[in-house]
């Protein structure tokens, strides 16, 4: 079906309600799931060129003109899908039905998945307009255009009848023939501030062609094939049961608020200079105080989300407008908690699951609150803030034990739960210890251990999956040696599920399905962050011992760590950095590891097996003979920068052979000098 959006735009100019919410409607349903529009179309003609070029190796006229005339295709829809958004934004700037204020919105939503219409809809009026429609209280007042709709409707028309490439009220007077702008190159962010007399202020708004196209140029791609999982679960919300008219307008009109402030970097500043967050967190405010969360509430999240993550000052500014609490009151409510104690939640096995609803919103909620609280997690916290965070860390204990609807969304409940405790103040996460023990509960020195005990059944699921091995083991490695330093018992826990007592030495210690052996394998990862992220957790669970760390790692896996922090040379068997106070209790060796004590290399950490002497059979003078040749290799590799001979200074790091000769001459001659001769009276 071709759906004809030049009439949609003639039905608009003729204020035709009843024709003009038929043909958004099938608008809607033939683009419903075009996320790329003319995306297949481009990747079908680039291989259909492709294919000619191999078979003919050459390209004649007939195929150049029908190339132009794609083009043209191409540019004709891009017109039509820039005019119908330009009108759209001006046509719900009136009083419009309810039922085709949501059809009209869905289109927007549509519209706004293409990076080159957003040119109308990040205007100052646009958004603001929007944000009414979604419900946001604004500041700011929309101002009409001092065109008028007469005007504004003949030159969209005639822009499509003269075939103008790009309507009026979407480009700039200063761009250029191809397309490009050649005024606002480089980033928003800069543009935003190079030209004052363009940037839109909340008190008085015109938009001006500059901002308008401005928003059409500064924009994110979406990946291929990006759909939120919510709505691929979910069948035509809007047919949901209980859900009312006003409720899916507001969701339409978040939802295209999300696709621009993710979209635009021109839309996520003008989110913050309209105060719009102000809004926004009233909002959230308002629907936590409610009895039953209404479906708005998640794209009420979702928007909080992206603009807490792509404008710092905003997260900044809900943390310090209440937005921990306001967020915890939600993460409360979606869990269904009941205290015990003031940190201390109810825990009922035979609770359902959570439901796909809650945990999406729940999950939202997560990444809000890491948002906001990340830059405060090597800050000591006030008492009333530590009060908060214990508050919260209870909750998301919760989190770690419950389960979802859906296995994967408890992986991703679990993992958001993960990140956000890592970025929390490390002396707040004693509440994960602090709960009494129950029957058949796991403990360390009479300790309850649940939560501890699903962090690493966590960790070990996440070292089996082994796609984005970085950004999935970063957090919670971190998170896990953080607790081992501030806790003995989660250490010893940890340890013996790790690091279980040496008996079999058979095989190196990388080697291996076991948590321990994927562990040292990290440490020889490519990735710096994360090797030393898997080594520190090994290094701490040997309470940064590094003899007991070279005995179960080897050597040779370990000396990655000892050369960062100065251990090679192996003269202190802990590291003098260190502030932890570690108890002085010695790693005792088991029966079957002392047997083969003696036998074990200390770089490769297992018993190899014995092999001949090479020098076996051979006289002095041959030895002598042999060796000499072999530093007369070293040296000739030395010089031709082929190898670099490498020693261990005073502070046990690695550094050129070369420094330590020159320094250990300085040192010589420094002493010769500072002996003063001894004089003798005659």
């Amino acid at each position: 079906m071709v759906v004809d959006v030049e009439g949609i735009i003639r039905c608009i100019r003729r204020d035709d309600v009843s024709s003009v919410h038929t043909q958004l409607q099938e608008f809607n349903t033939e683009y419903a799931q075009c996320f790329f529009f003319d995306a297949e179309e481009r990747d079908r003609r680039k291989q259909r060129k492709l294919d000619e070029f191999r078979k003919n190796k050459v390209r004649d006229s007939t195929e150049s003109n029908s190339d132009y005339d794609e083009n043209d295709q191409e540019d004709r829809g891009l017109l039509l899908r820039q005019s119908l958004a330009a009108v759209l934004v001006r046509f719900i700037r009136k009083e419009v039905p309810c039922p085709l204020m949501r059809v009209t919105l869905r289109t927007l939503r549509i519209l706004s998945r293409d990076k080159r219409v957003l040119g109308p809809l990040v205007t100052d009026d646009a958004l603001l307009k929007l944000a009414k429609a979604a419900g946001l209280p604004t500041t700011s007042e929309t101002n009409d255009d001092a065109v008028t709709d007469s005007d504004f409707y003949d030159n969209i028309i005639f822009s499509l009848t003269e075939g103008v490439k790009t309507p009026p009220c979407c480009v700039d007077a200063d761009q250029d023939p191809d397309g490009e702008c050649s005024t606002f190159e480089g980033d928003a962010k800069s543009d935003a501030c190079s030209d004052p007399d363009s940037i839109s202020w909340p008190s008085s708004h015109r938009p001006s062609i500059d901002e308008m196209y401005r928003g059409s140029i500064h924009h994110k791609e979406l990946e291929r094939g990006r759909k939120d999982r919510r709505e691929s679960k979910m069948e035509d919300e809007y047919e949901e049961d209980g859900v009312s008219g006003d409720e899916v307008q507001r969701k339409e009109a978040l939802k295209v608020l999300c696709n621009l402030v993710y979209n635009s970097t021109w839309a996520q500043e003008r989110f913050s200079a309209l105060r719009l967050m102000r809004g926004l967190r009233e909002c959230l405010s308002s629907s936590v105080s409610c009895s039953s969360p209404s479906s708005v509430q998640f794209y009420e999240l979702r928007l909080t989300f992206l603009v807490t993550a792509l404008r710092p000052e905003l997260s900044a500014q809900l943390q310090e407008e209440a937005g921990v609490s306001i967020l915890s009151a939600a993460l409360e409510g979606c869990l269904e908690v009941q205290w015990k104690a003031p940190y201390e939640c109810t825990l009922d096995p035979g609770a359902p699951p959570i439901s796909l609803e809650a945990s999406q919103r729940i999950i939202e909620i997560l990444k809000i609150l890491f948002n906001v609280t990340h830059r405060s997690h090597r800050q000591a916290p006030t008492d009333s803030d530590a009060a908060l965070y214990r508050h919260l860390v209870a909750m998301l204990r919760l989190c770690m034990l419950r389960k979802c609807d859906i296995p994967e969304d408890t992986d991703e409940l679990q993992g958001h739960t993960v990140n956000l405790l890592s970025a929390l103040p490390l002396q707040c996460l004693d509440v994960l210890l602090t709960v009494p023990l129950e029957l058949d509960s796991e403990q360390c020195q009479g300790v309850n251990m649940a939560c501890v005990q699903n962090l690493l059944l966590f960790m070990e699921r996440r070292l089996e999956s082994g796609d984005r091995v970085k950004e999935k083991l970063t957090p919670i490695l971190n998170l896990l040696t953080e607790s081992c330093r501030a806790h003995k018992e989660t250490r010893h826990y940890i340890r013996k599920y790790i690091l279980p007592p040496l008996r079999d030495v058979s095989q190196r210690p990388e080697e291996g399905c076991t948590v321990k052996s994927r562990l040292i394998r990290l440490m020889t990862h490519l990735d710096t962050d994360l090797k030393h992220c898997a080594a520190d957790l090994l290094f701490v669970l040997c309470k940064e011992n590094v003899r007991r760390f070279v005995k179960y790692t080897g050597y040779g896996n370990a000396a990655g760590l000892l050369a960062t922090r100065g251990l090679l040379g192996g003269s202190a068997s802990r590291t003098a950095c260190s502030e932890t106070l570690y108890s002085s209790d010695s790693d005792s060796d088991t029966e079957e590891y002392r047997q083969v004590k003696d036998r074990v290399n200390p770089v490769t950490g297992r018993v190899e097996a014995e092999l001949p002497d090479p020098m076996e059979g051979m006289t002095e003078e041959e030895k002598e003979e042999e060796a000499t040749r072999l530093i007369r290799i070293f040296n000739k590799m030395s010089r031709d920068d082929i190898i670099q001979p490498m020693g261990v200074d005073a502070d046990g790091k690695l550094v050129p052979m070369a420094e330590l000769r020159d320094n250990r001459v300085m040192e010589e001659s420094t002493s010769d000098n500072e002996m003063d001769p001894v004089e003798t009276n005659q």
